[in-house]
């Protein structure tokens, strides 16, 4: 990617809050176009889009590549999308989780899994489908021997759809695909992912019509929201300094005791998982070496424990609504990492992506429709498979703030069979590909 126009992080971060203040400001405006428009286009679509646009355009970008005079070429990368998933991210959690009420969360019911694993099935099954259709128009796309088997690459596509980053670095390992050609992978991974999910956040603003048509029973998401706003209105008051610090305290106090947490116990499962002799099942709980899942499971577990003290209270000082601040920073980072007009880069393999992912999407709209699941559910169970604990948060709270930890929760069940899964899968691919 050429170099942008903005590079420092300070004023890129402040073309996103621009950004951002432009969105929510229109979306306040009562009467004419902008009230048409948002009735169509959410909100936060807009939050995750507009950077898209500003990344397509060249004023910002994720990372570019700049050469000295010496005719070096040196790769640079913005560091807003780290800061915001290490910091923001599971400060958002802390915040957005301390008013739940767990009882009411597992009143959901059993859908909310068959859907999650409906979403996994449907990354199962969608990727060899994928190989041979896109086959019998382009064998070349799909073709490839040893190191350079396309389907080693989708290997990785598979583990990082179920799961997540550790996920999609085991399969990388265990298949041995090229990594000079690994960044084509995940472009793919970072397109198709990110256009998904785009689709689900504009099917939030018409959730009430997809619910109609799924005859969907949302009775039970409807009374944990009604249960929430009454008691945030109960505890309502106007918040002080000492409400706000001592927000504060609690939101980055856990975010620092979650990262020191992970910092170590990463470690010593990975010291573990490296003494297994079988390699399917060390590469199975490979997971359990990532410091992003110990910090964002333990930041979220410390958070339902203080949800059973007082600090369930501050919910009255507005603390889902600073948790929604953090939420909408790191979809925008997440939006500046996609150039639109680089999706025509690599036309094959992101065909290959785009058919992948309507698979899964066709699976998890029959399923929804037989079981009459609420496009929560859906858009939720995708996420936590497709996009993991990064982003299935956002989706999840974009329905209610208090509705993110499901989105946490049904993530980690990502984690876990992540790999698993995504071996499965790759078998189904080497045999669609004839390799």
């Amino acid at each position: 990617m050429s170099e942008p126009l903005f590079t420092n992080d300070t004023v890129v971060f402040g073309v996103l809050m621009l950004a951002l203040g432009l969105i929510f400001y229109t979306e306040s405006l009562k009467g004419g176009f902008w009230e048409k428009f948002y009735k169509i286009v959410p909100g936060l679509f807009m939050a995750y889009m507009l950077p898209a646009i500003l990344t397509t355009i060249g004023l910002i970008a994720p990372e570019w590549e700049t050469t000295t005079n010496t005719g070096t070429v040196v790769a640079h990368k913005t560091n807003l999308y780290f800061v915001a998933s290490r910091y923001l991210l599971p400060a958002a959690l802390v915040l957005m989780t301390l008013s739940i009420d767990l009882k009411a969360v597992f009143n959901l019911g059993w859908k909310a899994l068959i859907m999650f694993f409906t979403g996994t099935v449907g990354i199962i099954i969608g990727g060899p489908i994928a190989i041979l259709l896109i086959s019998a128009i382009s064998p070349e796309t799909v073709g490839g021997v040893g190191p350079d088997a396309v389907w080693r690459g989708l290997s990785t596509l598979a583990g990082s759809w179920i799961g997540g980053g550790a996920n999609q670095t085991a399969m990388l390992e265990i298949y041995g695909y090229n990594q000079a050609e690994y960044g084509k992978m995940v472009f793919v991974d970072i397109v198709v992912a990110n256009v998904w999910m785009a689709i689900l956040l504009i099917g939030i603003g018409k959730r009430a019509k997809i619910n109609k048509w799924l005859k969907a029973d949302t009775s039970s998401i409807e009374a944990l929201k009604e249960k929430m706003s009454k008691f945030t209105e109960s505890v309502k008051r106007n918040p002080t300094v000492t409400d706000l610090m001592l927000l504060a305290a609690i939101a980055f106090g856990t975010v620092s005791f979650a990262h020191f947490s992970a910092d170590n116990i990463a470690p010593f499962f990975g010291r573990i998982i490296s003494e297994i002799e079988s390699t399917t099942i060390k590469n199975t709980f490979t997971f359990l070496d990532s410091t992003f899942f110990w910090m964002i499971s333990i930041a979220t577990i410390v958070a339902i424990l203080l949800s059973f003290t007082k600090a369930k209270n501050y919910e009255g000082a507005g603390a889902s609504k600073f948790g929604s601040v953090f939420i909408y920073i790191l979809v925008a980072t997440i939006g500046m990492k996609i150039d639109i007009s680089s999706i025509f880069d690599n036309v094959g393999l992101i065909a290959i992506g785009f058919v992948w992912m309507t698979i899964h999407a066709l699976l998890l709209i029959g399923i929804a429709k037989l079981i009459k699941a609420p496009y929560f559910f859906l858009a939720v169970g995708s996420q936590a498979n497709v996009g993991g604990a990064a982003s299935a948060p956002i989706v999840a709270s974009a329905f209610h703030p208090s509705l993110a930890t499901v989105g946490v929760l049904l993530a980690v069940f990502g984690y876990a069979v992540g790999t698993l899964a995504a071996i499965g899968c790759t078998i189904l691919m080497q045999l669609a590909s004839g390799g």
